[in-house]
Formats: C-alpha cells, sequence, structure tokens
C-alpha cells in the first residue's frame, strides 16, 4: 500500500531552521505580516521574504497556493515554499495549502513552521493527501521516503487532531491503490484477500464464495460473472466501535474488477479505463480502513460485490431472465448495465442480515451521470431527506463535490418489462435516474436510503484539487464525516 508522508511535531525552535536540509515551508497571510518563523528566515536570507511581501505578490496569490524560493543564500534548506493563508483560514484554502506544498515535496523531508494558525493539522492533511504516487509497476522507481515535521505554538493539541486525519488520508489512499491497480493484479480473489487482511486492524471481514452466493439465491450478482474465469465474492466487513445493540450503518460497494460489458461489448477505445468500475467497492473498503484506523464510536458494516463482466461461452446474454436474492425476477437487455445486478443482491443481503439503520451504495454506475454532473460532483438520489441532506452537507464541509438527483414513479415505469418483473435498462433518456429506480426496488420501505454514482469523479485525467491524476479517492472524507456527524455518540 502507498505510504503516507511521514508526519512528526515539534514545539517552535528558531534556531533550527537555518541549519535544517529539505524543504522549509512558511505560512504567511495576504497582509503580510510575519510571524517569529518568518522573521528569522527572513533574517537569514537577508531580506529575500521581506522582498517578496513589499512587491506585492501576497496580495495577488490565490489563497492556498504557494511561492517558492529555491536554494535560498543563507540557509541549508534546498527550498523556501510560502503557503498564501490567512491566519483563521477555511478547511478548504488550508488543506489547498497542504496540497500545493505535498505537491512538490520530493524525497526527502519538510519542516512546516505552522505557529499558531488555526488549520495546522488540516493543511498536513492536504499534504498527505497530495503526496501520493502509484507507482508498482514501475521498474526504475523507488517509492520515495518523504517526512513532514509540524513546527507549532502547541504540539501537544495538533498531533492528535492530525493522526485522526491521516487515519482517513490513509483510508484514501487505500481507495485511490485499489481504483489505480490494473485488473490483471486486483482480481476478485486478490481484492478479497486485500479486504481480509484488515482483520489485523480490529474489523471483522467475512468472504462468502460463489457456493454461498447460490444458496442464498443472488442469480442477478452470479450472471454477471459467469463468464469469467475469476470467482465472483461478497466480502463483508464489520467495524463494531459503538454500542453493542446498535444497529449499523450499511456501505455498499460495486465491484466489478473489470467490465467488457460482456456480451454487450463495449467499444475498444477507452475500454482499459474500466479497471476502474470497482471504484464503489474501493471507497467502501477506504472507508471501513479509515474508521478501523481512528476507531471510530460506530457501528458500520461495508458490503462489496466483487466480480468480473467478460464475454464467453457461458457469459449471461442480452434476453436472459435471472432471479434476484429477492426474488424479483430481471430481463437482462443489456450485458453492460451489470452494476445494479451486482449492488441490488448485496443490498437485498445487507437489509435482510443487519437491517441497518440506514444504508448507502457506491457505483460507477452509468456515464449518463458523467453526461449531466461532469467530472466535479457525483449524482446523489435518496427515499429520505434527512440521510440524505446530511450526507451532502457532510460532501460539502469536506469539499467533495455532490449533486441531489430527483426520483420519481414516471422513470419507474421505464423499466416495465413484457416477460419479467423488471428490465435493468430503462433505455437512453434519464439513465442514471432509471439505475438509481432500478436499485431503489431492493430498498426496503423502512430502510433509509441513499444511492451514490460515482462514474464522474472516481478517476481523473487531470489532477484535482488533493489528487494527481488518476483514482481520486473521492468519497472517503465525506462518508468518514457523515458517520462522525451523525451515528457516533
Amino acid at each position: 500500500m502507498t505510504n503516507l508522508v511521514t508526519t512528526s511535531f515539534s514545539a517552535v525552535d528558531l534556531d533550527a531552521l537555518g541549519s535544517f536540509e529539505g524543504r522549509v515551508a512558511l505560512v504567511i497571510a495576504s497582509d503580510g505580516k510575519l510571524d517569529a518563523s518568518a522573521r528569522r528566515v527572513n533574517r537569514l536570507t537577508k531580506g529575500a521574504v521581506a522582498r517578496l511581501v513589499e512587491a506585492g505578490k501576497l496580495e495577488k496569490a490565490e489563497a492556498g497556493s504557494i511561492i517558492t524560493l529555491g536554494f535560498p543564500a543563507g540557509m541549508a534548506a534546498e527550498a523556501v515554499d510560502i503557503l498564501c493563508l490567512d491566519r483563521r483560514p477555511s478547511t478548504q484554502d488550508a488543506r489547498k495549502a497542504g496540497a500545493a506544498l505535498g505537491k512538490v515535496l520530493s524525497d526527502g523531508a519538510a519542516l512546516l513552521c505552522a505557529g499558531s494558525n488555526t488549520k495546522s493539522a488540516q493543511i498536513a492533511m492536504g499534504v498527505a493527501m497530495r503526496a501520493y504516487e502509484f507507482t508498482p509497476h514501475k521498474s526504475d522507481t523507488e517509492p520515495k521516503s518523504r517526512a513532514l515535521t509540524i513546527m507549532c505554538a502547541k504540539p501537544e493539541d495538533v498531533e492528535p487532531e492530525v493522526n485522526t486525519l491521516l487515519a482517513i488520508a490513509e483510508g484514501a489512499h487505500m481507495t485511490r491503490d485499489l481504483v489505480n491497480e490494473p485488473a490483471n493484479v486486483l482480481t476478485t480473489t486478490e481484492f478479497a484477500k486485500r479486504l481480509k487482511d484488515m482483520e489485523s486492524l480490529g474489523l471483522t471481514v467475512e468472504v462468502l464464495e460463489e457456493a454461498d452466493l447460490e444458496k442464498l439465491g443472488m442469480g442477478s450478482l452470479l450472471c454477471v460473472g459467469q463468464g469469467s474465469d475469476s470467482p465472483s465474492k461478497v466480502v463483508v466487513m464489520q467495524w463494531n466501535g459503538g454500542e453493542k445493540d446498535t444497529k449499523p450503518l450499511a456501505l455498499v460497494g460495486k465491484g466489478v474488477v473489470f467490465d467488457t460489458g460482456g456480451i454487450s461489448l463495449k467499444p475498444a477505445a477507452g475500454m482499459e479505463d474500466m479497471t476502474m468500475d470497482m471504484g464503489g467497492a474501493g471507497v467502501v473498503s477506504g472507508v471501513m480502513r479509515a474508521l478501523a484506523l481512528r476507531k471510530a464510536k460506530a457501528n458500520v458494516v461495508g458490503l462489496v460485490g466483487l466480480v468480473e463482466n467478460m464475454p464467453s461461452g457461458n457469459a449471461v446474454r442480452p434476453g436472459d431472465v435471472v432471479t434476484s436474492m429477492k426474488g424479483d425476477t430481471i430481463e437482462v437487455l443489456n450485458t453492460d448495465a451489470e452494476g445494479r445486478l451486482v449492488l441490488c443482491d448485496v443490498m437485498w443481503y445487507a437489509q435482510e442480515r443487519f437491517a441497518p439503520v440506514g444504508m448507502i451504495d457506491l457505483a460507477t454506475l452509468t456515464g449518463a451521470i458523467v453526461i449531466g454532473l461532469g467530472h466535479d460532483n457525483a449524482g446523489v438520489f435518496s427515499n429520505n431527506d434527512a440521510l440524505c441532506n446530511a450526507f451532502l452537507k457532510a460532501a460539502e464541509n469536506e469539499g467533495e463535490g455532490a449533486w441531489r438527483m430527483p426520483l420519481g414513479k414516471a422513470y419507474d415505469d421505464m423499466l416495465k418489462s413484457r416477460i419479467a418483473d423488471m428490465k435493468n435498462i430503462g433505455g437512453r433518456p434519464a439513465g442514471s435516474i432509471t439505475a438509481a429506480q432500478f436499485l431503489q426496488r431492493f430498498v426496503k420501505d423502512e430502510t433509509p436510503w441513499v444511492h451514490l454514482d460515482i462514474a464522474g469523479v472516481t478517476s481523473l485525467k487531470s489532477e484535482s484539487a488533493l489528487a494527481p491524476v488518476g483514482a481520486t479517492g473521492w468519497g472517503v472524507m465525506a462518508l468518514n464525516r457523515l458517520v462522525q456527524d451523525m451515528f457516533e455518540r
């Protein structure tokens, strides 16, 4: 797993600034006033920091941006990085400034002179989130060894908050690793193994094999993977950090480790990106890791359906009818609308076994949501305003874009089948909504439910605020925040 930046803490020591080898980062507000650390660096560099301020560079700089002075005279440091940040910045600006530092942090060490800035922990979170690289398959690249020392007024107060945030960052890194991993490495068996390994963190992890799924009647899920040599699985991860008799929140993730489209074969161009079609399961896995690492005082169960959608002589065909665990029959008109076939059985199983207080499913489900919302927002669908609004608030607070979409009977009627209880697609119009309507048919009336279509936000072709090109880890921070705000006591 990708290593986080090693983080340590120290009290303010001005004498250490001149001899520190690596990068020295200062936090300076737009008014240009220098704290003790900045004044000492300014003196060591014979007024270089003051000249930058007098030139108006900070006034013109965007909040959270970085200005670098390379190889400053009078210091052993390779660079002085000035984080343009107010003394009481927003959480997002603080993380953005940290991300700017994390982006330039190469091998070696950095010293963050945070002083009394109120968001020094959030700066460290930004560093940890952005200082990420996925390089295990590059033969000429060694993993970087990066260290961040936070020099601040009260390190004993900052350290617990930073450690909690680093647990969340580690969860996001796990999600990114899973999404970035090629499908010949991250098979269903390897995915399940990595989740089973999290028992060392205190999670209870159970792997249901194909024979178990057949006994449970998961014909919908099993039909998706029947054309592949990789066995289909469901992994159940339980974190019981809350009161013993409290029902859990259920998180359900789509884990299609590779999606060819099946018999309804996708176009060749871009098919290589379908290694990310297990993004929902990746987010659920990362959230469960974060909750275990920070010892969350809540009961949460994460369930992921792991399959591979391949064409073969045994693959499900367009026109086949399968029976779900619920007992409803489904006419499969398009084998590339497979994610909903996986999710519906896992969602029903989650409700039957755990009777959760709420259920949230995540899936890279439809290209239609990308057309509607682009790459800045996930689509949010729900049958419960309280749970939905709580999630939207959590996502906003964590800077992860999410937008609520409609549901309704007219969309549901588009799923009527002539020969079965329903069909798995409703046609091109409102494709993301009819997909959500399909899933809602497997949500019990008493279960508060949110569906997150994350097809547009899971992996990007350009870097985002806290992530390089590739997997973003979107959703780990928001779902962790939701658990913290709504379910921890």
